[in-house]
């Protein structure tokens, strides 16, 4: 099953109102979802954002991909920032490992 988060459209006519949802990416876009993890009102001022930072990273880290809006508004709370240097450190530390291993077994070869 693929997942996405994204905004689910509330709220009056020219009155947007958005919920950010973690839904199948089958669903229709204001239909079935399996979680709601924040909202966000574009008509406020200043614009209402909220986003519960630790289910996002949950189902960020779990594979579920962002739409383009919901990932704009994810870096804009701060979560996706988090989220993808997270998922890169773990990356960049394993090739260090491997000069730093590399390095200390180059001089016990010349011997």
């Amino acid at each position: 099953m693929a997942v996405k988060i994204r905004l689910r459209r509330m709220g009056a006519k020219k009155r947007p109102f958005y919920r950010v949802v973690v839904a199948d990416s089958r669903s229709p876009r204001d239909g079935r979802f399996i979680e709601e993890i924040g909202y966000f009102n574009p008509i406020a001022t200043p614009e209402e954002l909220k986003i519960d930072v630790e289910a996002a990273q949950k189902w960020l880290a779990t594979g579920a991909q962002p739409t383009d809006t919901a990932r704009a508004l994810l870096k804009k709370a701060g979560v996706y920032d988090k989220a993808s240097a997270a998922e890169a450190a773990p990356a960049e530390e394993a090739p260090a490992e491997e000069a730093v291993e590399a390095a200390e077994e180059a001089p016990a070869e010349e011997e």
